[in-house]
């Protein structure tokens, strides 16, 4: 369902896709309008610049029809792809990257509100710095305290130990914690390269470095996903956390989702594994 004509296969174009299955619809609409101010900074800043939102429904999509009327009339060319029914997270994104080709593509979760400076800036510092391939922002939860989604390779005691066991519990195991999440490192200031793992949250591609890359790893239905592409990401490109770029998280944990969701973050830690090699401890 198209709200209106596709723009984004310009060269100098922006492309974002959301996947979504049963999303909440006010979490949702508070994504997309943020989305929507934060290509409005954009456009004032690159007018030539035109921006195509991909929302692709694994199942469950709402009634979206206003607000993405909304977004049209911000200059947002806007897509539904549907009827393929829920065929995970990275597939979900592919079936948009493989029909774009936009200079800069953002993978990005029903589930994050931009800052309305954050498109203006992260595209400031791709022209800054052309050998950067996938960018990440700082990320904030719901009381604006940053989130520390950047990762250094996990071995599985790090999984278990942050994914599964009680705060309580956790405690005992922070200076292990701190060094997997890059607390040394990632701060609300500075400008970390290269950070191995990166949030599947918000990441900022240039799209010939995806188009490489091929996009996500179908095999992955959903967690790791995100992990596999950034490692794969390090082979074209650089990686880079850029504090200016600013966005808030509302998601959560896989061991607070229930047994399904316990059941796929293990099945998609082994093909992880198996691809890039097993750390235990």
């Amino acid at each position: 369902m198209n709200f209106m004509s596709a723009s984004g296969s310009e060269a100098e174009g922006l492309s974002v896709s959301v996947v979504i299955y049963r999303p909440d619809l006010a979490q949702l609409t508070s994504t997309l309008h943020s989305l929507a101010a934060a290509c409005e900074s954009l456009r004032a800043a690159r007018q030539e610049l035109s921006v195509e939102l991909y929302l692709v429904d694994n199942g469950g999509l709402p009634d979206t029809g206003a607000v993405l009327n909304e977004l049209c009339a911000h200059y947002i060319a806007c897509t539904t792809i549907s009827g393929h029914g829920n065929v995970g997270y990275g597939r979900g994104h592919n079936l948009a990257i493989e029909r774009i080709a936009s200079r800069y593509h953002l993978i990005l979760n029903p589930d994050i509100d931009l800052d309305r400076d954050a498109l203006v800036r992260a595209l400031e510092f791709f022209d800054a710095h052309p050998d950067v391939g996938l960018l990440t922002p700082w990320i904030g939860d719901e009381q604006g305290h940053q989130q520390y989604l950047c990762r250094r390779y996990p071995t599985l005691l790090d999984l278990f130990v942050r994914g599964f066991l009680p705060v309580s519990v956790r405690r005992l195991f922070a200076r292990r914690l701190a060094r997997y999440e890059m607390r040394d490192l990632i701060n609300e200031r500075d400008v970390v390269w290269d950070p191995p793992i990166v949030s599947g949250c918000f990441m900022l591609f240039r799209m010939s470095v995806l188009k490489k890359l091929a996009g996500f790893d179908s095999r992955y239905f959903l967690y790791f996903e995100d992990y596999d592409l950034s490692l794969r990401a390090h082979d074209v490109a650089r990686v880079v956390y850029t504090p200016a770029v600013r966005v808030l998280h509302h998601g959560g944990g896989a061991a607070r989702k229930g047994s399904a969701h316990i059941r796929m973050f293990a099945s998609s830690a082994c093909k992880f594994f198996s691809r890039f090699g097993w750390k235990w401890l």
